[in-house]
């Protein structure tokens, strides 16, 4: 069948080109014989017969997506230490040095931890002595990490007037530190009354903000809308920086306040002890 096909095709070149193969001249014959090998590729390409992969588009490959919901977690290691020398932290956050594989499995056994890998890109990598407690620990902490940051920020809102009760705002104040608590953000509004006009209404509400007893932060500031009639601010949870600042703030509070108290008492008690002289 293939040899009747090749016939096939040299009967057809012979017809193109006119004339027989004997009347052909050199050129003719090499052009002949390239345009037959052309034509008998391309027929074989396209048959049955052919395996022949058509590498000119190839399928691109298909990357995967990460998880973006795929968190990174802490585990131990086990037994299963590839490497011969090692740089070891403690479990009390020491320093250890570089340490054979033998002497931290012995460690290991004598204090009941285990071993969690901290860094492979390190020449010794570095691993930390743990116990099962500590790496739960880390473990809940990561895993708020990441909740922290894949949920969505829920906004509440509350809206009072400015002349509102001393209790109602006290209960109103308790709402939003509890929402404050629970990571979401939460939206006040201070109106005026009805039918009058009410004067520095962002003042009046930066004013109750401080007195709530937590740490808060802001989304916006307090500031008016509504040409006049109303002032709203969105609170948030303080960050780390913002609690650390507030601790410090209140520590340099009470050491002047602590000096001051020294300051005053050398003279109270002198003059203590001239009342005392002048009395006898």
């Amino acid at each position: 069948m293939a040899a009747g096909c090749v016939r096939k095709v040299l009967y057809a070149v012979q017809m193109v080109n006119g004339g027989s193969p004997g009347s052909w001249t050199p050129a003719l014959r090499s052009l002949g014989r390239s345009k037959t090998s052309s034509i008998f590729a391309n027929h074989w390409r396209w048959s049955p017969f052919c395996t022949e992969v058509d590498n000119l588009n190839p399928t691109p490959a298909v990357k995967k997506k990460k998880d973006p919901h795929a968190r990174t977690t802490i585990t131990s290691v086990g037994r299963k230490i590839s490497e011969r020398q090692i740089q070891v932290i403690s479990e009390t956050g020491d320093n250890l040095g570089v340490l054979h594989r033998a002497d931290v499995l012995r460690i290991m056994d004598e204090k009941g931890l285990k071993l969690v890998l901290l860094s492979e890109r390190q020449e010794p990598p570095v691993y930390r002595l743990m116990s099962g407690k500590q790496i739960h620990e880390e473990q809940m902490k990561m895993w708020e990490k990441q909740k922290a940051k894949t949920a969505p920020v829920q906004v509440k809102e509350l809206t009072f007037s400015s002349g509102i009760a001393p209790h109602d705002l006290t209960v109103k104040l308790k709402q939003v530190e509890s929402w404050l608590e629970k990571k979401h953000h939460v939206r006040i509004t201070l109106r005026s009354p009805r039918r009058e006009s009410s004067k520095d209404l962002d003042q009046k509400l930066e004013q109750i903000v401080q007195r709530i007893d937590v740490t808060v932060g802001f989304v916006a500031k307090p500031k008016v809308i509504r040409e006049g009639q109303a002032a709203m601010c969105i609170l948030r949870p303080p960050s780390a920086k913002e609690l650390r600042d507030k601790v410090q703030t209140s520590l340099s509070e009470t050491a002047n306040a602590q000096a001051a108290q020294d300051e005053t008492s050398p003279s109270d008690t002198q003059e203590h002890a001239s009342t005392m002289i002048n009395e006898k």
